[in-house]
């Protein structure tokens, strides 16, 4: 009985770890999450954060099903989802660079918010479901390092772990960048602060969409 918790215990604990350095690496749902607390309101960008921890359950029952393995191991069905994510993400910097700023201050409810949340969370969401590197992360991470005689319980345990980091973690982002100093700083650069995020996901886009599953 010791012997098995303590398995548990290590496997947790390996979770734990991958996890956090890999989330806290600015990637592109840290840039999503980021472009819309500084642009729209911390609200937008917690809802953001909402969308990418809903999006890591996607990951988390195919990898469970075996349709991970699938993924990784299919050139084909690897490269459609490739693409996708990376036209997606060329799509948000395309975006980003065309837009012509002035977004006001969102202070509470005090002005009209001028993305839904809904919005925002369907880009997260949508951002983090369309990464190819979010499906090799959890590919890798119930291959090597969770047993497969691990219940099944608690793997989805380790899941909803991974989810709330996540949560956690992006909504930290929305919330500090949302600050009256930080968000007034980008207020008075907007317009090159959204080109120069543009830029990097376009960057992160391209980068996709030359990448292999090797």
């Amino acid at each position: 009985m010791e012997f098995i918790l303590a398995k548990y215990v290590a496997e947790l604990v390996a979770v734990i770890s991958i996890t956090i350095l890999t989330i806290i690496t600015p990637g592109p749902d840290f840039i999503v999450v980021a472009k819309n607390s500084l642009s729209y309101s911390r609200r937008s960008g917690i809802f953001t954060a909402m969308g990418v921890a809903s999006a890591v359950w996607i990951h988390i029952f195919y990898t469970l099903a075996g349709i991970g393995v699938i993924l990784s191991t299919s050139i084909v069905l690897f490269s459609i989802v490739k693409y996708l994510g990376a036209a997606y993400l060329i799509y948000l910097g395309m975006s980003s660079i065309r837009s012509k700023g002035g977004l006001e201050m969102i202070q509470g409810d005090k002005s009209t918010t001028p993305i839904t949340a809904f919005r925002s969370y369907r880009m997260g969401f949508i951002n983090n479901a369309l990464n190819p590197k979010a499906t090799l992360f959890f590919v890798s991470l119930f291959t090597q390092l969770v047993s497969p005689s691990t219940p099944l319980s608690i793997q989805i345990i380790y899941g909803a772990i991974v989810s709330l980091s996540c949560l956690i973690w992006f909504s930290l982002v929305a919330v500090f960048l949302n600050r009256s100093a930080v968000k007034s700083a980008f207020l008075r650069a907007q317009k090159t602060v959204e080109k120069m995020m543009g830029t990097v996901l376009i960057g992160f886009g391209v980068k996709v969409a030359l990448a292999t599953n090797s």
